[in-house]
């Protein structure tokens, strides 16, 4: 049987799968200048194959702003540094993928060490998103202490605005908690009801334990003093190139106390990128006491 193709079949091939068009231009000039720009605002590297992603999610902010093409937008960025217009920008290219008691091993960790602490206790969450994490942490410093008010304070810290709403809101939908033992999510959530039916709400008690700012890892100035006796900083470091993970690295030893604990991603690895910790578990790191004065004196001098 003759395996040529028909005369006008690729034509046909081609009008019922028809290209899609987008509704703006998006070059790779275009797509080069948002890398560049999105590094020196947020130390974000974004990889080649997020063209589609930040194509998607930069046009809603054209059409939000009414302007017709990437070009006259991203000028507009460069053209304003203060512009109101940056923080929507970063935020929509912030990837925020969250849930409670996710990487579910560090929180006996955390409760076995806060449990030898002396109060008050002070927690750093390094990259909040809407909430979920600096929440488990504080619903795990309230079981470790045996109370619902302990003497502990969680400074949950995020560079999207959006989400920082979210998260003071503690607001979430009843599925979050699927994976949440009942007696967990009796202890520390309100169930809404009536046209709240289906929501749930942090108690009081545990939002009063946390408190949210706006930090970008990036920024001269850290809203945030310490010294903590832990800091999460979990899934942010795989967006950093390792410069801008060791700069940051440099600047979280002097604000931890000697026996403190920085917890990592499930997919990050410190190692290779500051001496200043010490592999104590799974992704958990803890100062290493010969190395972490000299990282004091490196991280002083980069804030000069």
């Amino acid at each position: 049987m003759d395996s040529a193709k028909k005369p006008g079949a690729d034509t046909s091939a081609r009008q019922a799968r028809p290209e899609t068009i987008k509704e703006f231009e998006f070059t790779a000039r275009d797509f080069e200048r948002v890398r560049a720009l999105i590094y020196r605002r947020a130390g974000i590297a974004l990889a080649d194959s997020k063209h589609e992603m930040v194509y998607s999610r930069l046009a809603r902010r054209l059409r939000a702003t009414g302007i017709r093409s990437f070009g006259a937008y991203l000028d507009s960025l460069e053209n304003r540094p203060d512009s109101e217009e940056w923080e929507a920008f970063t935020n929509a290219l912030t990837t925020n993928l969250t849930s409670f008691f996710r990487e579910a091993h560090h929180f006996p960790i955390l409760a076995e060490h806060v449990r030898k602490l002396s109060e008050p206790i002070t927690i750093w969450c390094a990259a909040s998103s809407t909430g979920e994490e600096p929440y488990s942490i504080a619903m795990t410093l309230c079981e470790a202490l045996g109370t619902m008010t302990p003497q502990a304070h969680v400074i949950a810290t995020d560079i999207d605005t959006n989400v920082l709403t979210t998260a003071s809101n503690g607001i979430y939908a009843l599925e979050r908690l699927d994976k949440m033992e009942p007696e967990r999510a009796r202890r520390f959530f309100l169930r809404g009801k009536g046209a709240q039916e289906g929501l749930v709400r942090v108690r009081p008690e545990l939002r009063q334990m946390v408190t949210f700012k706006q930090l970008n890892l990036l920024s001269d100035d850290w809203p945030v003093s310490g010294p903590f006796d832990a800091i999460f900083c979990r899934n942010v470091m795989i967006y950093f190139d390792k410069p801008t993970q060791g700069k940051i690295l440099a600047r979280f030893a002097p604000l931890m106390k000697p026996n403190a604990l920085l917890f990592a991603g499930h997919s990050e690895n410190f190692l290779y990128v500051s001496d200043a910790f010490k592999l104590r578990g799974k992704t958990v790191y803890e100062l290493d006491p010969g190395r972490a004065g000299a990282h004091r004196l490196v991280a002083r001098s980069i804030e000069k």
